[in-house]
């Protein structure tokens, strides 16, 4: 199979999870490009963290072209729904791999992948489940390449997209009530802020090694 796979930013964390997967199966052509104008045409083509939308005409250049949405859909359309999800207090990751469509993120559905997450998974937890996710789905891209997809059922929800100032705490708040906020801040592209007496203060949160009693 002639398989491209687009993550347009080399410092996204499933960048390095992907790549390592693409070297495991040279009895493929795979790919892994960071913009829709070097997708060039294949087999299939797979939008992983995509800020492109890929129109008709690139979506022609391949026999499918596929993207993973991290939401239990039709519920959570848009932006960064992982996030937004453990900002609600969800306890699972989805990802869905559908159809690339119009409009975005409608496409039908060829298999939702699951994962349980806890309360007190870091970034860095929640980033590697996500790609244990990822994984199955690309695997399930080779292993089925006829499976048939179904339509979506039910009424959709969106999410909007996020900017850096949604990263923002409030000094005020007590560390509780913002705890899923600061867990699911990327530490190096959009760390968790407050601001305090003029200054600004930048909060990365990383697990402490356990204590043991003597």
């Amino acid at each position: 199979m002639k398989l491209d796979i687009i993550i347009s930013d080399r410092r996204h964390p499933l960048w390095s999870v992907v790549s390592a997967w693409t070297q495991q199966h040279p009895e493929h052509q795979v790919r892994l490009l960071q913009k829709l104008a070097e997708a060039d045409g294949g087999d299939c083509l797979v939008l992983l963290a995509c800020q492109q939308i890929a129109r008709l005409e690139v979506r022609s250049r391949y026999g499918q072209c596929l993207v993973t949405h991290a939401s239990d859909l039709p519920e959570g359309r848009g932006w960064s729904p992982a996030v937004w999800d453990v900002l609600q207090g969800k306890d699972r990751l989805v990802l869905a791999l559908i159809e690339a469509a119009d409009p975005v993120d409608a496409g039908r559905i060829f298999r939702k992948f699951r994962a349980p997450l806890q309360p007190t998974d870091l970034h860095d937890d929640i980033s590697r489940v996500l790609g244990q996710l990822v994984i199955e789905a690309l695997d399930f891209v080779l292993q089925y390449p006829d499976a048939k997809p179904v339509a979506q059922k039910g009424e959709p929800s969106w999410y909007r997209r996020r900017t850096p100032e949604d990263s923002r705490l409030d000094p005020a708040q007590s560390i509780a009530s913002q705890f899923n906020l600061m867990r699911v801040c990327d530490p190096e592209r959009y760390p968790a802020f407050f601001e305090l007496h003029g200054e600004r203060f930048e909060l990365i949160v990383r697990k402490a090694s356990k204590v043991h009693s003597p």
